[in-house]
């Protein structure tokens, strides 16, 4: 907006030092004056052309950026929906490894808590249990999946998701 101004303003200094330019020829006025007020017409001319052309410049590309920006947009959109369904399929098939284990309830929450990286203390804190009842419950499903631990039960699955991704590869 404000180079459509400043624009219009050399416009229209230019057509009134013009109109004041023909005033000057026939009133016989010196040379020189008339080739400074020309040079004025000129240069508000000249100035006017240039920022014309750059704010048709500065337009066309901001519609590229709008156009790119859009674009990934839309991908990214895309990829948050991939994501979304990636992630419950995941969650899916842990629900059926916790089913394939016979996991109580309790028991595949502190699992997942685990998965999530929770300690024992955070996993107590976030059931409004104890921590031995939380400690008890981790033990059942080492031992019902037959795991040694935390980081066997997290590897356990994301060797899982590593084997899938050789599979694709």
């Amino acid at each position: 907006m404000k180079d459509k101004v400043i624009t219009s303003l050399l416009l229209l200094i230019m057509f009134l030092n013009f109109r004041d330019v023909m005033v000057d020829l026939s009133l016989n006025v010196p040379t020189s004056h008339i080739i400074e007020e020309s040079m004025i017409v000129l240069l508000a001319g000249l100035m006017a052309v240039y920022l014309i052309f750059d704010m048709r410049k500065r337009t066309r590309k901001t519609k590229l950026l709008l156009a790119e920006l859009n674009t990934a947009t839309a991908r990214l959109s895309s990829m948050n929906n991939k994501l979304r369904n990636v992630k419950a399929q995941y969650l899916h098939e842990v629900e059926n490894q916790f089913n394939d284990w016979s996991l109580t309830p309790s028991e595949k929450e502190v699992a997942l808590f685990m998965l999530k990286g929770l300690s024992t203390q955070e996993i107590a804190a976030a059931r409004n249990t104890k921590e031995k009842t939380v400690r008890q419950q981790a033990s059942a499903v080492y031992a019902k999946s037959q795991l040694e631990g935390r980081y066997a039960l997290a590897a356990w699955f994301f060797e899982d998701i590593l084997q899938q991704e050789d599979k694709a590869a």
